[in-house]
């Protein structure tokens, strides 16, 4: 089990480090990678064939603007893609935000803003055929409820 959190770029590592600092709460590894799908796409395939190979894998990828990794990622690999594009505020969001949500044909992409969902959607798929991260995850949701 791994998750491959791929970023578009460098200046992205700390909004990485939010959904890593999430998934070490459930026991998930994860692995930050940087690799542009559009100044190194040779280097995206290579790490996708790396995981390919792999049985439980997870992809995340975080690229603004013009969101060629997450389909190349999606369009290569056999395993689930969650897009959580980095943004700074309203105003990049709201001009990135479609990049990630407008994929072609065939590069399934799913796209979820905060770090911190995306790693419990992570949780959830994983926990699919893992008890312990099941029973974290249990224990989350009767923890929020618990709160209201």
């Amino acid at each position: 089990m791994i998750v491959p959190i791929l970023l578009g770029s460098a200046t992205d590592k700390d909004f990485a480090q939010k959904i890593v600092d999430e998934l070490d709460v459930f026991g998930i590894p994860s692995e930050v990678i940087v690799a542009s799908a559009h100044k190194v796409p040779e280097k995206v395939i290579e790490i996708i064939e790396r995981f390919n190979k792999e049985v439980e894998v997870v992809y995340v990828t975080l690229a603004g603007m013009s969101n060629g990794l997450s389909g190349v990622t999606a369009g290569s690999s056999c395993h689930p893609v969650i897009a959580c594009p980095p943004h700074k505020d309203l105003m990049e969001y709201q001009v990135d935000i479609h990049s990630s949500l407008r994929m072609p044909k065939d590069t399934p992409v799913l796209t979820v803003l905060s770090p911190g969902n995306t790693a419990l959607c992570i949780a959830r798929i994983f926990a699919i055929s893992h008890p312990e991260i099941r029973e974290k995850v249990v224990a989350r949701v009767q923890k929020v409820k618990a709160s209201f």
